[in-house]
């Protein structure tokens, strides 16, 4: 089974689940729903005993694993703690921050409660400041869809942002009612949509591409991946016949230089930037963008 039919079965679950609790019978309702909680108790005792038959390491392994990762987590069994899973997505994805002049600090997990603190680029612009928290998110919540809400504090204004809660909550749980921490719920936030490999950018460069209705500028410096609102803000004019020298940006109307390694700021005033749109290149180098992202 490949994960997009996994996923299909768990929305099938999740349908099922829904129609159960709209049961207009309380008894069949109570009954089916001691049934799916006696089912859950069974398969949770089964995989503590396969974990503890196989031992730590192959343990580890198995959670490499997005559908096994999900089922010990809904069980309250995945073998490496929610903080080491954090830090360890923050590690993932720290040379992104830094291709974009930002960084992050990981300052605790509790109850659930990621804190973390922008540095650099992630604090100060707002459209950066959203490109760099998605993307922390993301990658949070990939790894420990158990953690319930990420808080950013921004390391220049020392406030605490409001809670980001967001990514994909597990199955089950909230009928099951089994103790086992829920996932967060799926927001109001940007969906993110696949631009695909971008070979048009195998040898770096830019183009325009439309991206789920959208057309964004692709940007790619040596190994880096960029993407922006492909319209200049000084002028207003596309920047699809703007000139890109190694990092500099020039628009072709107004001549004005933006920085495409710095979250788009303008060299020539500073007051202009472009606008960011979140970007991740996943394992298989596909390059996924968050299409509904709207910068400051």
């Amino acid at each position: 089974m490949d994960d997009t039919e996994a996923r299909d079965r768990v929305g099938r679950i999740e349908g099922l689940l829904e129609e159960i609790e709209s049961l207009a019978d309380p008894v069949a309702r109570d009954r089916a729903t001691e049934t799916v909680q006696v089912l859950l108790d069974l398969y949770g005792e089964g995989l503590a005993r396969v974990l503890a038959a196989v031992g730590e390491e192959r343990a580890r392994a198995a959670a490499d694993d997005e559908l096994v990762a999900h089922l010990l987590l809904l069980h309250g069994l995945h073998p490496v703690p929610v903080a080491v899973r954090v830090h360890e997505a923050l590690e993932e994805v720290r040379p992104y921050l830094g291709s974009h002049g930002g960084n992050v600090e990981l300052l605790g997990v509790e109850e659930g409660v990621v804190r973390l603190r922008l540095e650099g680029s992630c604090s100060g612009c707002p459209s950066s400041a959203m490109t760099l928290k998605l993307a922390i998110e993301e990658a949070i919540f990939k790894a420990a869809p158990d953690v319930e809400s990420v808080e950013a504090e921004d390391a220049d204004a020392g406030a605490e942002a409001p809670a980001t809660v967001s990514g994909i909550p597990l199955p089950i749980v909230q009928v099951a009612g089994n103790g086992a921490a829920p996932g967060p719920a799926n927001g109001d936030g940007p969906g993110w949509a696949t631009a695909g490999g971008l070979p048009e950018l195998s040898g770096g460069g830019k183009i325009i591409k439309d991206v789920a209705g959208e057309p964004l500028l692709f940007l790619r410096l040596e190994t880096d991946y960029y993407a922006y609102r492909p319209q200049c803000p000084g002028c207003g004019a596309s920047l699809e016949d703007a000139a890109l020298e190694a990092a500099e940006l020039s628009c072709a109307e107004c001549d004005h230089v933006y920085d495409a390694r710095r979250a788009g700021r303008c060299l020539d005033r500073p007051q202009l930037h472009l606008e960011p749109v979140p970007l991740l290149v996943g394992d298989s180098g596909l390059v996924k963008v968050a299409v509904g992202a709207v910068g400051g």
